[in-house]
């Protein structure tokens, strides 16, 4: 799993910081294959040339030159660029600059309550949107000494564009639960993500929680550690595939978040008392 931005890198991507957070990373490579993402912060994509899919649990995006996508963190899936001249510019955002922006701009949020916003919010650019990203191609190359404070700047002025352009309001609602701190339900994150290679801590930051807060309300709730009911449902999942996929034990290892599959047929033999076997004859 691609997990971004920390594993930016020089050869993928060209990018700006604001202090020690990933600002802004531009690249106009293809990825060769369909890739899981993990975006460890709230990001914005926007499309420069060319097309791409973007898949969530709930949303399935094609999107072509023009288009923004504004990112709640978590997993999703994107496939290969459509063609070979796909290029982007992806903002991430630290969210305690998300916040600082609010606490700053709080009158714009009077209106910020709409139910349920979905995890990838779909833009399309204007005129002034387009302006205002060509201004931040001389930054990549730029020696100024005020870098720092001209990206501060270019990150308020990005938001303000959104904002503009959102006439749904779900950008305001994202940005005001944020602010507010506002907890993702663990029974709906973890029936979500618990196929999924993350860690523990990762978890926890995807639920909005510290480490700490998410063991115990996780313990309080399910009755269990995180660990423990992650690895249940995992193997009850890789029984099911077994039973009714055509699907031999390294495809369900590595479907259900096993990267080892020697570890899979380790723990599938400890709960199932023996080692996992495809069902030759899957139902019809």
């Amino acid at each position: 799993m691609l997990r971004v931005p920390s594993s930016i890198s020089a050869q993928q991507f060209q990018s700006l910081k604001i202090q020690d957070t990933t600002f802004v990373a531009y690249r106009s490579d293809v990825y060769p294959e369909r890739n899981e993402i993990f975006f460890e912060e709230h990001a914005v994509v926007v499309v420069l040339e060319g097309e791409k899919k973007f898949i969530s649990p709930n949303q399935d995006l094609h999107v072509r030159k023009g288009q923004i996508l504004f990112f709640q963190r978590g997993c999703y899936s994107m496939n290969e660029s459509i063609g070979s001249d796909y290029r982007s510019l992806v903002f991430f955002f630290h969210e305690k600059l998300l916040k600082e922006f609010v606490n700053q701009n709080q009158s714009l949020f009077d209106k910020a309550d709409v139910e349920n916003p979905q995890p990838i919010l779909a833009l399309q650019s204007s005129s002034a949107f387009e302006k205002f990203i060509d201004s931040l191609f001389p930054y990549f190359n730029s020696q100024t000494p005020y870098l720092n404070q001209f990206l501060r700047l270019k990150f308020q002025e990005l938001l303000l564009h959104l904002l503009e352009i959102d006439g749904s309001n779900q950008l305001k609602t994202i940005l005001f639960n944020i602010y507010k701190g506002q907890k993702t339900d663990l029974e709906y994150l973890l029936n979500n993500y618990y196929l999924k290679p993350l860690t523990i801590s990762e978890l926890a930051h995807l639920s909005g929680r510290s480490l700490s807060a998410f063991k115990r309300e996780f313990e309080a709730q399910f009755h269990a550690s995180p660990a423990h009911w992650i690895k249940q449902k995992r193997l009850e999942q890789a029984a099911f595939l077994l039973k009714n996929a055509n699907k031999n034990v390294s495809e369900v290892s590595m479907e259900i978040g096993y990267e080892s599959v020697s570890h899979f047929i380790k723990a599938y033999k400890e709960k199932y008392g023996e080692t996992p076997k495809r069902n030759k004859y899957p139902p019809s």
